[in-house]
């Protein structure tokens, strides 16, 4: 049975593996002032064209969440995200465990915009009787395979300006966004336009790690003494580096984004020629077809996916995604099974 259920069955590309072999008995400071840590810094800031950007590795996607939300909130602020936003859906509550509420809003292609922002401070107006929102967090590509436009992550970023507000972009899948058929956007023009972001890699080829980017220096002091107490400061933080070094070599970050997202559109155009439709307009790695329960009772007999939504007595929303590792031969399989429905 094949897994189409995330992008992170895998273990990582094998020239990461490779790299990590050929440094390992390599003798480097820890806690991340080894010359890899300080090499890959240089190429990512680079890479964003912002030479004043403050970097640091992490483990995953919920730990990166976590520090950067709780360390720049005060402890009557809160965060505006999307319902489908991973801290509200998929972390446990482990934003709210730090004492910080999530202030959530209904969408129907889980972005936010300038107006669902206007909204939530207008309802927050009463102070000091409610919690002052303060963060705008985002994901691109979202967690339903959506993705910002150039036009709209500029006109988000001008409402938080405006309203002294802090714009984050979870980047867990930001490698998919920017490969995506319609975008427009490059890690420059996300650097430019957000005050903290981060690059995932676990999603996209790395074993594991997270780069996250404070594009404004003076929100990031002291973050190093967050993520101490906070047991994310790994001793051997070469392995987190390493990692984005060859990842970042040759564009091979945006490569493998570029064939998970090529895959997945394969199998949407599948389903779209048979005559079945979408829950969300997804041009990444993650598509939600709506198929006949009898359909999706078929295809679960060789293929492993999350049914994500009930539609009706006779139909079911399902999530597939695909990865930097995923098998053409089972991309195929799934597409002559869609067709032959």
């Amino acid at each position: 049975m094949y897994n189409f259920k995330n992008d992170y069955s895998e273990g990582a590309h094998p020239r990461i593996l490779e790299k990590l072999v050929e440094t390992n008995l390599i003798q480097q400071l820890g806690y991340g002032e080894d010359d890899y840590s300080k090499e890959a810094k240089t190429v990512l800031r680079n890479k964003i064209n912002n030479q004043h950007a403050v970097i640091h590795f992490l483990s995953g996607g919920t730990q990166t969440n976590l520090l950067v939300i709780s360390f720049l909130l005060r402890v009557h602020e809160a965060v505006i995200s999307a319902k489908t936003g991973h801290i509200s859906a998929n972390e446990t509550g482990a934003i709210e465990a730090t004492g910080h509420k999530v202030i959530t809003v209904e969408t129907a292609d889980g972005k936010l915009t300038p107006e669902d922002i206007l909204k939530i401070l207008k309802d927050h107006a009463l102070a000091p009787h409610v919690v002052k929102p303060r963060i705008v967090y985002i994901s691109n590509s979202t967690e339903i395979g959506t993705t910002y436009s150039l036009a709209e992550l500029k006109a988000l970023y001008a409402c938080c300006q405006q309203h002294q507000l802090l714009l984050y972009v979870d980047g867990a899948r930001l490698g998919h966004a920017l490969t995506a058929e319609n975008n427009d956007l490059t890690f420059a023009a996300i650097a430019k336009y957000s005050d903290v972001f981060y690059i995932g890699g676990t999603k996209n080829g790395a074993l594991l790690g997270e780069a996250v980017v404070f594009n404004r220096p003076e929100l990031a002091s002291d973050f190093d003494y967050a993520i101490k107490q906070k047991g994310a400061l790994l001793a051997k933080g070469r392995v987190l580096s390493i990692q984005f070094l060859e990842l970042f070599k040759d564009d091979l970050y945006l490569e493998l984004a570029l064939k998970a997202n090529s895959f997945a559109m394969r199998m949407a155009k599948a389903i779209k020629e048979k005559g079945y439709s979408f829950l969300t307009e997804s041009t990444t790695n993650q598509i939600f077809p709506i198929l006949p329960k009898s359909v999706i009772e078929t295809l679960s007999l060789n293929y492993q996916f999350y049914i994500w939504k009930e539609i009706d007595h006779d139909h079911a929303a399902i999530r597939l995604i695909t990865s930097w590792a995923t098998d053409e031969t089972q991309v195929n399989n799934f597409v002559n099974d869609i067709l032959s429905s």
